[in-house]
């Protein structure tokens, strides 16, 4: 596959910590990739800063305004007709409170009950590159 040639999406996601767990939310069961895990997050729109889009989504899908603060790292994965490019940012929740919106469900987890969890391929990606998990060992 010339992955070149895909149109490419790109994604931005929040990694929020709280008291050494990081909120995961679950996607609803007639999205792409039903019921797999992610960082909450969504699509860049046109025209849209990663900044914008996450304090959009958040918004969106689970009510809770956010600061957005540096990049941690991007990760692309390519599927059979795009490429999904996602851009992880730390973020604190500054406002609201937290209620699935537009997601199935959200969890806060240690990141070593992360392996409890079944990731989507860019998420799986980033949770290993962030959190130095060997995940197709079990090591940790």
């Amino acid at each position: 596959m010339n992955t070149a040639s895909l149109p490419r999406i790109r994604v931005v996601a929040a990694v929020i910590g709280r008291d050494g767990k990081y909120l995961i939310t679950q996607r609803r069961p007639n999205a792409v990739l039903p019921l797999l895990w992610e960082f909450p997050g969504g699509r860049v729109e046109d025209g849209e800063t990663d900044m914008g889009a996450l304090e959009r989504e958040l918004i969106h899908r689970l009510g809770v305004g956010v600061d957005v603060g540096e990049c941690i790292g991007c990760e692309s994965h390519a599927y059979e007709n795009y490429t999904v490019e996602l851009c992880t940012y730390d973020c604190t929740i500054r406002s609201g409170t937290l209620e699935p919106r537009a997601v199935h469900s959200f969890e806060w987890v240690r990141s070593d009950e992360f392996d409890g969890y079944e990731f989507t391929p860019p998420d799986e990606a980033s949770v290993t590159k962030l959190l130095g998990l060997r995940r197709d060992d079990g090591s940790t």
